[in-house]
């Protein structure tokens, strides 16, 4: 029988179990993943797949309507069987979403940042950040969190849900004083510069999705040891790394490792910078989308 999941399914998740069954799902077989765009207009209709021998299928339908007055990204993720290819379960695409979203920047963090730090500054202030909150509180619980947005109004509607938040006002500051600096804006030019990072501290970097965007400069990847959670969906399609390997401000060779490299996917020193760039992809909604069918199912 096919089990139809909803969004209220997350009274059941946790933030670490979820990061840890993404690390669990990268000792598995390499995923075969792929994307496929259809275009009407300023509408697109976005397929992704991924397919991993022991966890199944998942296929993720993604529709980007910019027009909407409500939201403006909605879809549905369809998460079949290894075994027979039958449907097991349709979740709800908000909830895969958000908890793959945070939970891999989670991952990313519970590896590379300073088991001590206790300062963790969000840039952004959207739906994200507060998923980032939840997230990053789970594994630092004794953290401050400030808040930096390019409108106060955002970084307010953000305290109100979690009001123990600190607002920036000065994003340059604010970074100099981080051991996290976690990014989740829609930003196509740096916002972070490099020379603000202090020794010791760990970027998150999730919001540059296109070949045209970022959220850092060529300084802060140049100070930083550079890590991916795949380099197939970051190194030749996102902005992030793209743009630098282009020009030749860093090589291929400065992204240290991926997820599915473990041994080598850690943190050398307390003063070094780290940088993770979350890319998302097909394989990530997989994991995420089977641990929830298993915790739904446990329940």
């Amino acid at each position: 029988m096919t089990e139809i999941i909803p969004f209220e399914a997350e009274a059941k998740l946790d933030w670490i179990a979820m990061a840890r069954a993404i690390e669990a799902g990268h000792d598995l077989p390499p995923a075969q993943v792929t994307d496929t765009f259809l275009y009407r207009g300023e509408d697109t209709l976005l397929n992704r797949s991924a397919w991993i021998e022991g966890l199944g299928i998942a296929v993720k339908v993604v529709t980007v309507f910019p027009g909407n007055d409500g939201p403006s990204i909605n879809g549905a993720v369809n998460l079949l069987s290894d075994t027979d290819g039958t449907l097991e379960a349709v979740v709800d695409f908000h909830l895969v979403t958000k908890w793959k979203t945070a939970a891999d920047s989670l991952l990313g963090a519970m590896k590379l940042a300073r088991p001590d730090s206790h300062e963790i500054l969000i840039v952004g202030a959207g739906n994200v950040a507060a998923s980032l909150r939840e997230a990053y509180g789970a594994a630092f619980p004794e953290a401050r969190f400030t808040v930096w947005n390019r409108s106060r109004a955002g970084a307010e509607r953000l305290k109100v849900q979690h009001p123990d938040i600190v607002i920036a006002e000065d994003l340059e500051q604010a970074v100099g004083r981080a051991d996290i600096v976690t990014c989740a804006t829609m930003a196509k030019a740096p916002v972070v510069r490099g020379d603000w990072l202090r020794p010791g501290t760990h970027l998150d970097l999730i919001g540059a999705f296109t070949p045209h965007m970022r959220e850092a400069d060529d300084r802060a990847l140049q100070r930083a040891r550079i890590f991916v959670d795949a380099r197939a969906t970051t190194l030749d399609h996102i902005g992030e790394l793209k743009i630098p390997l282009e020009t030749g401000a860093i090589a291929r060779e400065d992204v240290v490792a991926e997820f599915s490299e473990p041994d080598l996917f850690r943190r050398e020193s307390a003063d070094e910078i780290t940088l993770f760039k979350n890319g998302g992809g097909a394989h990530l909604d997989l994991m995420v989308a089977r641990h929830i069918l298993e915790r739904w199912r446990a329940a």
